[in-house]
């Protein structure tokens, strides 16, 4: 039996999901370097009713002859969506095994503001030693150490994220103060390759906590709001789900859909004269619409979201929009973004207090 209603997620990096999707994009290459085009691609994903947009980010180019790509950095697109948009949730991918978690917190908590509360995190690694050598930083070697620089990462920005109290902005004219330093705290985090103190140089976020996503096998489930999980089948996907530990999860599915021009079978053929659509464990549907909407409808069952990574923007988006969404709204299975709401509102999420806040209203009460 289907579950409750799904939230959707769509990845909106470059052209598509597939190494050579620039091929059969309906711009000129040129285009993809301009933030219009992730705009446009943003106000068509908003429309449609999607939950949130990713986009994914790296150090080093995400791909490699006969088909490079470039990229603007993933932050700074989605600065530029959050002014174009009023209701979709954007969650940039960046990476803390070489990046400065201080850094990285600051930006974040910027994005929410100027989303109005609607960012999110994607938390991924960096495994390349190439990316290493791009930072002028150790190589982070192993999968231990770089889930340990992941997991010490969103440690770090949910601390700094708190260290600024909700009312430490007081913009008193009558007594001079534009802060409350009492309510400005020092994290005073040491881990094993660096320590930070804090505190932030950004008032603490809208949502208080942005929204974070990561792979439960690659950050702890306790640091994680959604876990993004792969399985190549539902019942692979229901035992992810299960063994999560994250308040959602969301499933990882890729789709290459039957167009009015070609099927989805053939597109996928046509891409693959020029490169392979690598396997990376998640379930793949290719086919109609119809069938998308009925395995959404399965999966509504065992994850609370799913994150759609399309064969082609171009082609797949408006299928997307146009026949799956609308067939899944109408049976009442996704939930649509509503104006002036956060990210963690639409997810269902509770708006978390403020540590120190709670520490010191704890202490007073003794």
């Amino acid at each position: 039996m289907p579950g409750p209603a799904l939230h959707l997620a769509v990845e909106l990096d470059g052209d598509g999901a597939h190494p050579a999707a620039w091929r059969r994009a309906a711009h000129s290459p040129d285009q993809l370097l301009t933030p219009r085009r992730v705009a446009h691609l943003a106000a068509v994903t908003e429309n449609a009713g999607f939950t949130l947009i990713t986009l994914d980010d790296g150090v080093l180019p995400p791909g490699a002859a006969p088909d490079p790509v470039g990229r603007i950095g993933a932050v700074e697109r989605a600065a530029f969506v959050a002014a174009s948009t009023s209701t979709i949730g954007i969650a940039p991918v960046v990476p803390v095994t070489y990046a400065e978690p201080f850094h990285v917190a600051g930006q974040l908590a910027s994005l929410d503001h100027i989303s109005a509360g609607r960012a999110g995190w994607v938390v991924t690694q960096e495994d390349r030693p190439e990316a290493a050598r791009a930072w002028g930083r150790p190589l982070v070697g192993d999968a231990a150490a770089r889930a340990r620089e992941s997991g010490d990462g969103v440690e770090v920005a949910r601390a700094l994220w708190d260290s600024w109290e909700d009312d430490a902005v007081i913009r008193s004219v009558a007594t001079s103060r534009y802060l409350d330093r009492d309510r400005l705290h020092y994290i005073d985090f040491t881990g094993q390759t660096y320590a930070v103190k804090g505190p932030a140089i950004v008032p603490r976020p809208p949502q208080g906590q942005l929204v974070v996503l990561g792979r439960p096998d690659a950050v702890p489930a306790d640091r994680l709001d959604v876990a993004l999980v792969t399985g190549r089948d539902r019942a692979a996907l229901a035992a992810a789900a299960a063994d999560a530990g994250t308040p959602l999860v969301f499933a990882e599915v890729e789709v290459a859909l039957d167009t009015p021009d070609a099927t989805g079978a053939e597109r996928v053929a046509d891409l693959e004269r020029h490169a392979p659509w690598n396997d990376r464990g998640r379930l793949r549907h290719t086919g109609p619409a119809s069938q998308l909407v009925a395995l959404l409808e399965e999966l509504s069952a065992v994850v609370d979201g799913v994150r759609l990574h399309p064969l082609v923007l171009d082609e797949d988006l408006p299928v997307l929009s146009r026949l799956v969404l609308p067939a899944l709204a109408e049976r009442r299975r996704i939930t649509r973004p509503l104006p002036g709401t956060s990210l963690r509102s639409t997810l269902g999420l509770r708006r978390p207090a403020n540590r120190f806040a709670v520490a010191a209203t704890q202490e007073d009460a003794r």
